[in-house]
């Protein structure tokens, strides 16, 4: 199913020729159309006209409106080619097929060479290696790398949230997602197809694990000497070797 992107009038061509007479007086950005400078000023004053009648949430934009009214509707024009999921809106399906049926993986861990598909799943993961805890317990003295550790601590520890629990076994979750996905191997649902292989799997995770079977594709890279190898417990043992073996080095020099 083919769909259109979504169309965004306040994108600018900085390379086009088209003359610009609309000029926004807070930042000096200029526009073709009146109408766009209007738009633009939304961002500077604060107004959101564009008001959802049934949660009252408001809008600068009339296609952020419209976005949001497929909460509310469930409407998911946007199907995976691969695995015929669908989703809301446009960059979400960019976002799986990224994570789910690519290998991509521009982000790389300086201190271990573990790569990853996006700058968040990197900053949480460099957190392990700094031992940074931004999610302080209001509660108590603990501290969690994630919003979704302290969630589930306040639950556990603290009574404080809602448990998710499985109406087939009863067993709680934390999170709705791991409901979903506990759900699915109760119903023997695997929506998550390999491309080179007949296999399925019920989360993207195992699908991801997978992969690594058919491919010599190297993900780790060692931060010291830039060597890429394929599982996570060579790098992890090479790096600790490299290490030793550049102090080693320092000393001598």
């Amino acid at each position: 199913m083919k769909i259109e992107a979504d169309s965004n009038d306040t994108t600018e061509h900085p390379h086009d020729d088209k003359p610009r007479p609309y000029s926004c007086t807070v930042c000096d950005k200029r526009f073709t159309k009146s109408s766009t400078l209007v738009t633009h000023s939304r961002i500077h004053s604060g107004e959101r006209p564009y008001k959802c009648l049934l949660c009252n949430k408001a809008f600068s934009r009339s296609g952020g409106l419209s976005k949001h009214m497929r909460v509310h509707t469930g409407d998911k024009p946007y199907e995976c080619s691969v695995c015929k999921k669908s989703f809301s809106q446009s960059s979400y399906l960019q976002t799986h097929e990224r994570h789910v049926h690519t290998n991509t993986r521009p982000y790389d861990c300086y201190f271990c060479g573990k790569q990853f598909k996006s700058s968040r799943e990197l900053k949480y993961h460099v957190y392990i290696h700094t031992g940074a805890k931004p999610y302080p317990c209001r509660h108590c003295s603990d501290c969690f790398t994630r919003l979704s550790q302290l969630k589930t601590h306040l639950l556990k520890s603290h009574s404080e949230g809602t448990w998710f629990t499985c109406h087939i076994c009863q067993k709680k979750f934390s999170r709705s997602a791991s409901l979903r996905a506990h759900v699915l191997r109760h119903e023997g649902v695997k929506p998550y197809v390999c491309s080179d292989c007949p296999k399925r799997f019920c989360t993207a995770f195992e699908l991801r694990k997978h992969f690594t079977a058919h491919s010599d594709y190297k993900r780790f890279r060692c931060g010291l000497c830039g060597i890429y190898v394929k599982r996570r417990q060579t790098v992890v043992s090479h790096f600790k070797r490299c290490s030793r073996k550049l102090l080693f080095v320092n000393v001598v020099a």
